[in-house]
């Protein structure tokens, strides 16, 4: 039998009101929190469905205002762009990647005509979209080759920020790559134009439904793994990272997000830098599909995008911030 005052400390008192847990919560969300993907389709006045992904589209340019200012609207600082690149203009070596007439740079165009700088863009820098092999690298005797897959990616970066991209985000995984890119930004008079690493981005399977929103799953020779993260390693993130922040990048990136939660708290307590979390098209998926079967409820998105704050990231790429009015209540 229990007696007297035990136990001295209730925790659950801190829990018993709304008011009471408000009052005392740790983590909090806001629009501010939020990067809006976007993916981009030749044509005009098309909002095409992606299957894999349930309620992400593809707009052509003359129909991106529509999302665009969805974003606005929510008070999202940025949108990241990706393209869904045509067959026909996809080669060996990702040649469209550096034609200021590709999806990317006439969606900057027009973003920036528009809007000016009422929000941020972001520009994936990596050639996968762009070439036939579906990988993020030129490829020599069947290795994704590492120095030569730099200097073109160097040319895209220049091209991206010329035609107004604010974040640089190079996702390719090449080693030295940020500094190159840093260099060439700072002497063609792109100083203040950021850039996003992603510094811990690992061979995950999670990734499936964005290779199909940008027409490279079915064109993708092999796998990954010989550049992107082994997903069973930490401590190579750290390393990662440290080389990256040397070499100037002005944020990072850990992707995949959920499964990464780790990785995520291990960077920001020990580099105290801006960290960006990615909540994959699988992850996205997932949940989406559990909720349409009723398998869990809605309530599920807002606790997932909770736990990316709570492991430290200052910002979370998802592909739910369209519909934030309806997760942040």
């Amino acid at each position: 039998m229990i007696t007297g005052n035990y136990p001295n400390l209730r925790l659950r008192r801190n829990r018993k009101q709304d008011w009471a847990r408000r009052l005392v919560q740790e983590n909090t969300l806001s629009p501010n929190d939020f990067i809006l993907p976007v993916f981009l389709i030749d044509g005009s006045n098309k909002k095409e469905p992606i299957k894999s992904m349930p309620d992400v589209y593809r707009y052509s340019i003359n129909r991106l205002s529509q999302i665009v200012d969805k974003a606005l609207n929510s008070k999202i600082p940025m949108v990241a762009l990706f393209p869904k690149t045509k067959t026909t203009q996809k080669n060996v070596n990702g040649d469209e990647a550096l034609s200021n007439k590709n999806l990317v740079c006439k969606a900057i165009v027009e973003i920036k005509k528009r809007y000016k700088n009422q929000i941020g863009i972001m520009c994936d820098v990596a050639l996968d979209p762009y070439t036939s092999h579906g990988h993020d690298g030129l490829i020599k005797n069947n290795e994704i080759i590492n120095d030569e897959t730099i200097e073109v990616l160097i040319k895209q970066s220049l091209l991206q920020a010329e035609m107004g991209c604010d974040v640089l985000a190079p996702s390719d995984m090449m080693d030295g790559r940020i500094g190159k890119i840093r260099k060439a930004l700072d002497g063609n008079n792109h100083k203040n134009v950021q850039i996003l690493s992603y510094a811990a981005k690992y061979a995950s399977s999670f990734y499936g439904p964005f290779r199909d929103a940008v027409g490279s799953k079915g064109s993708l020779k092999g796998d990954k793994k010989t550049y992107q993260m082994d997903f069973r390693n930490s401590d190579e993130a750290i390393r990662e990272i440290a080389l990256d922040i040397k070499e100037g990048a002005d944020m990072v990136m850990v992707k995949p997000g959920m499964p990464y939660l780790d990785i995520i708290k291990s960077i920001k307590d020990k580099f105290k830098i801006p960290v960006f979390a990615y909540q994959v098209s699988g992850e996205y998926s997932l949940l989406s599909n559990a909720i349409q079967k009723k398998i869990i409820s809605r309530d599920a998105i807002f606790e997932s995008l909770i736990a990316f704050k709570r492991a430290g990231a200052n910002a979370i790429v998802s592909y739910y911030a369209d519909r934030l009015d309806k997760i942040i209540k």
